[in-house]
C-alpha cells in the first residue's frame, strides 16, 4: 500500500513541477524538442522507479536529479554522434530574454550549470540544491561562487567586445 501512496506523491510532484523540469532540461540542451524529450524520459523513469524513493520528503530532489542525469546522458550521446554545438542549434529553440546569460552558461561544467540553474532559474535554496546534487552545502556554495565568477568574467568580456 505504501508503494501506491508513494507512486501518487511522485506523480503529484511531477505535475506540480512539470514546467520547472522543462526549464531545467532546456538550460542543458537549449533546444525545445530535446528538452521535451528529456522531460518525457525523466517522467517515465520517475514513475517507473517511484518505489525506490527512500524518503518521501526528498521526492522533488530525486526528480531533479533524474532530469539532470537524463539531460547529461543526452548531451553525451549527441557529442558522440554529431558534436555538441551542432546538436544544440538544430531544431526550434525557445526564446529567453537574456541571450547573453544563456550563452555564457555554455562555459560552465555540468555541476556548475546545475547549481546556477537551480539557484537562479528555479529559485531553490542552497540546502535543496545540495540534496539534489548529493553534495555538502559548503561545496555547493563554493561551486556557486566559482560559477558566478566565471559568468561575470564571460559576460564582462562580451560587453567589452560589443563596446570596442
Amino acid at each position: 500500500m505504501k508503494t501506491v501512496s508513494l507512486q501518487q506523491k511522485v506523480e503529484d510532484q511531477i505535475l506540480d513541477n512539470y514546467e520547472a523540469m522543462y526549464r531545467l532540461a532546456y538550460s542543458y540542451v537549449r533546444n525545445e524538442e530535446d528538452a521535451l524529450d528529456i522531460v518525457q524520459e525523466s517522467v517515465y523513469k520517475a514513475i517507473k522507479n517511484a518505489g525506490k524513493v527512500q524518503q518521501e520528503a526528498y521526492i522533488r530532489t530525486w526528480i531533479w536529479r533524474i532530469v539532470m542525469n537524463t539531460a547529461v546522458d543526452l548531451i553525451r550521446s549527441r557529442k558522440n554522434e554529431t558534436g555538441l554545438e551542432e546538436a544544440g542549434e538544430t531544431g526550434k529553440e525557445d526564446t529567453y530574454q537574456d541571450f547573453d546569460t544563456l550563452e555564457a552558461l555554455k562555459i560552465l561544467e555540468p555541476r556548475e550549470k546545475a547549481v546556477i540553474v537551480l539557484r537562479f532559474f528555479e529559485d531553490q535554496k542552497l540546502e535543496d540544491i545540495a540534496r539534489t546534487l548529493q553534495e555538502n552545502t559548503n561545496t555547493v556554495k563554493t561551486i556557486l561562487y566559482r560559477s558566478l565568477k566565471k559568468l561575470r568574467v564571460e559576460l564582462t568580456e562580451g560587453e567589452l567586445l560589443y563596446e570596442g
